[in-house]
């Protein structure tokens, strides 16, 4: 047995990224062992993170034993967020984070398309507007194609009692692609790389959600709530574990016990009768000259000793060169790398490779640090290492139970690649990411910045595993802590703030960040870089990070063009003298939940000049599930006061000029009743109360109490941004003081106009707006207003937490003039 094969998978879906070694007990082994013998493979499609049935997936490989794949088409990124501000593609990037997160809990395998979840849609039409659907339908055949499922489940139907227009989109996107997978004529140019493929049926997994029950007694029913004796735990505590991990959206879930039956709804290929596979082989018949296998593996088995799980290693080498003498096959590949997993989990040897800094930039060098432990004294040889083109050779026993510890300290070049998720690489588009490597297409997560590849002789068998060169530190609160190892740009260079405005013409200071990550006697150029319609002080200067002491320049930008509302891009790079460019920086995401991730946006910002007219001056802003409201109210001039429970309290509310709520205050922050008729008081007595949308009118298991007059919040919102605006109240103060509103301050919004309108109004309140997607009613519920006392109360649906960030000139006046509402008797 001397036979050199790599520790990999023939496409990594997973990506454990930079967690903390996985502790693999020997319940786990024993799975994997029963699994060597389950030759069958399940795809299961939906279009977010949180749309996965996570008990189904827990089910079908702890139980079932099937290599099964959950594909998401988007990374949620359109998504609210209940744990921060982020927003956008870092909202993505979290919700990637907690899918793998969720995958390495129940077993399943996880994989994306390029496509960008904009936002609520109401169609697959109009999700198709800004998804290029041959390009995503594309890359849902190419999955299949590399995956080879037997069975493709849909979570949706294709005929919309999903809801969403994503979810519909991904089951006809799913249905077209179980045809499209099996014709060489379709993507022929993905067959470079693999083969046409016919899964053998589609089935849609049918619910009963709320109101809308799919399920029906003629289809096929199973019963996956069981218990694993192995792992202690049902597949409904199974699935709670995993679906907790999507945090963000708040899914924290009930773990669940006893039979609990899914459904299945045929949509093509042949029929079952009793089970998803029917029909299939699932065995090692299906495999040319495979047979034997299944007894060789059963004698694995049946003789493995949980205690002394490495007795089992000439046993799984032996079965190692039975699968590798079969001919070629996906079976092959798949089992020969299983087995390889297991010969090291059960020989109980541990690898890393670690460095005791988190970074590390180009043209720089890193101290690596090796350790290697056979822990079950195992037949183990150490024979190879290779790092970065640095490799040495070596024949080293390792004695039970002892350290072999060194370091290695390497280079790293002036072109390696920083360390970026590949599909922000480029620039994308509205609807979808642009990925230029189509081997790239489905891989959940970025690559290691560096590997080590050690080649070992465990029971005879020659095995390379590999390891990624992870972070590793101690906190004094968390304990060991593993995170991922990223390679910096020598240069890094940002705007300070994201939205720099120009108010009524005058000069904006726009502070430019930039520093060096290596320290030497390099000299930059640095440019601002606009468009005509915009005059600066200076746009070019000079840096040495020896030099220069300060790491912060700003120039005085003003528009061209006066009493004219303009919103453009600027961009910043850096130039050293070889002539390489840097016009990137780093932004870092830390969750405890998830690896912290690090991502390099270009430098760019907004230069927004608006026309805008404020009245009032202090504002109390109770914070919600997270939004960039504040940063916009204090560029625009006002002094914002963060309440919390503890202010309120103590606080005289009528030192507020305005007091606004953050987006899902009152569905997340229950101590908002106790202050409802403090609130209510600071209304009637002069103040301005403007709420921004709740999901609904509920405060866990109680009702939130949110206004002086009834209404109710329905999940009724306006996805088209560019969806005309009626004014009902041409006359209202809100339209007309201080600033004059007017159909061009609707113009260039993104992705939404307004979510969770209000509905069953007081008559007290006043709706100001009107606006419909394309075929629907008129909505009028986006914003209400009603005098209360001497001052007003405001719900709004209007997305302010979305057009303020994205530095809509509109969104602030229209802002302006809900604040102001108290400052003036209404005409």
């Amino acid at each position: 047995m001397n036979k050199l094969f790599s520790f990999l998978f023939l496409f990594i879906f997973f990506n454990a990224g930079a967690q903390a070694p996985p502790s693999v007990t020997s319940g786990d082994i024993y799975l994997g062992l029963k699994k060597l013998n389950t030759l069958g493979s399940v795809l299961y499609i939906g279009a977010h993170p949180d749309d996965e049935n996570t008990r189904l997936l827990a089910y079908l490989s702890k139980e079932r034993l099937y290599r099964t794949c959950y594909l998401s088409l988007t990374r949620g990124d359109g998504g609210q967020n209940l744990i921060g501000n982020e927003q956008g593609i870092e909202l993505g990037l979290i919700r990637t984070q907690e899918l793998l997160a969720a995958r390495r809990i129940d077993g399943a395998e996880q994989a994306f398309t390029r496509a960008y979840d904009f936002g609520f849609s109401k169609s697959p039409e109009e999700t198709f507007t800004k998804w290029d659907k041959e390009k995503i339908l594309s890359d849902v055949v190419w999955v299949i194609r590399k995956f080879q499922p037997d069975v493709i489940i849909t979570r949706f139907p294709t005929t919309g009692e999903g809801g969403h227009g994503h979810h519909t989109a991904s089951a006809i996107l799913a249905t077209e692609a179980f045809t499209a997978a099996a014709d060489p004529r379709r993507f022929p140019e993905q067959l470079k790389w693999v083969k046409p493929w016919q899964a053998r049926r589609i089935l849609w997994n049918t619910f009963n959600f709320g109101s809308i029950n799919t399920t029906k007694e003629d289809q096929l029913k199973i019963d996956v709530g069981g218990y694993n004796a192995v792992l202690g735990k049902s597949y409904g505590e199974i699935a709670a574990e995993s679906r907790s991990q999507h945090k963000s959206q708040g899914f924290g879930s009930t773990k669940t016990r006893g039979e609990a039956f899914e459904y299945f709804k045929l949509i093509g290929g042949d029929a079952m009768q009793t089970d998803l596979m029917d029909g299939i082989n699932t065995g090692w018949g299906r495999v040319q000259d495979g047979k034997p296998l299944t007894q060789w593996i059963t004698n694995v088995i049946t003789n493995f000793n949980f205690l002394q799980p490495q007795h089992s290693l000439r046993a799984l080498g032996q079965v190692y060169e039975a699968i590798n003498a079969l001919p070629e096959s996906y079976w092959k590949v798949q089992k020969k790398s299983e087995v390889k997993q297991l010969m090291e989990q059960a020989s109980g040897l541990w690898i890393e490779a670690t460095t005791s800094q988190p970074y590390v930039a180009q043209s720089d060098s890193v101290q690596i640090n090796i350790t290697l432990n056979n822990r079950l004294d195992a037949p183990i040889k150490w024979t190879s290492l290779k790092i970065n083109g640095w490799d040495t050779t070596t024949t080293t026993t390792l004695s039970g139970n002892k350290n072999i510890v060194f370091s290695k300290k390497i280079g790293v070049p002036a072109d390696k690649q920083i360390t970026q998720p590949y599909w922000l690489q480029n620039k994308m588009e509205e609807g979808y990411f642009n990925v230029a490597d189509q081997q790239l297409i489905g891989q959940p997560d970025v690559a290691p910045a560096y590997k080590a590849i050690f080649n070992m002789n465990i029971a005879g068998e020659e095995l390379t595993v590999e390891r990624p060169v992870t972070y590793k530190y101690t906190d004094p609160v968390k304990g060991e802590l593993y995170q991922p190892f990223v390679v910096l740009p020598r240069m890094e260079i940002n705007y300070v703030t994201a939205n720099n405005l120009s108010i009524n013409g005058e000069p904006v200071a726009v502070p430019l960040h930039f520093s060096s990550n290596k320290m030497d006697s390099s000299i930059y150029k640095i440019a601002y870089i606009f468009s005509k319609n915009w005059l600066a002080d200076h746009a070019f200067f000079n840096y040495n990070s020896f030099q220069n002491k300060s790491n912060t320049n700003t120039a005085k930008i003003s528009p061209v063009l006066k009493n004219k509302s303009i919103k453009e891009e600027i961009e910043a790079a850096a130039v050293d003298e070889k002539g390489r460019i840097y016009n990137q920086y780093r932004q870092t995401i830390s969750y405890d939940h998830i690896p912290s991730i690090t991502y390099f946006p270009k430098a760019t910002a907004k230069l927004v000049g608006v026309e805008v007219e404020t009245k009032g001056r202090r504002i109390g802003y109770i914070t919600g599930a997270g939004d960039k409201v504040p940063e916009a109210l204090e560029q625009m001039g006002y002094e914002v006061v963060m309440l919390t429970d503890k202010e309120l309290a103590k606080n005289n509310l009528q030192q507020y000029d305005a007091i606004l709520t953050g987006v899902r205050a009152y569905n997340i922050d229950q101590w908002l009743n106790t202050y409802y008729d403090k609130l209510m008081q600071y209304v009637e007595q002069g103040g301005n109360l403007i709420v921004q949308y709740n999901t609904n009118n509920q405060q866990g298991p109680v009702k939130a109490r949110i206004g002086p007059f009834n209404f109710t919040i329905a999940n009724k919102r306006v996805t088209d941004e560019n969806a005309a605006v009626t004014f009902l109240q041409p006359n209202h103060q809100v339209l007309n003081f201080p600033n004059k509103i007017t159909d061009d301050d609707f113009k260039g919004w993104i992705q939404e106009r307004s979510i969770y309108h209000a509905v069953a109004i007081d008559p007290a309140f006043e709706s100001i707006l009107s606006m419909s997607d394309k075929g629907e009613a008129p909505e009028t519920g986006s914003l209400i207003i009603a005098p209360y006392g001497k001052g007003f109360f405001t719900y709004t649906g209007l997305v302010f937490f979305r057009e303020l960030p994205a530095g809509v000139p509109g969104a602030y006046r229209l802002m302006a003039n809900l604040i102001a509402l108290n400052q003036k008797k209404a005409f």
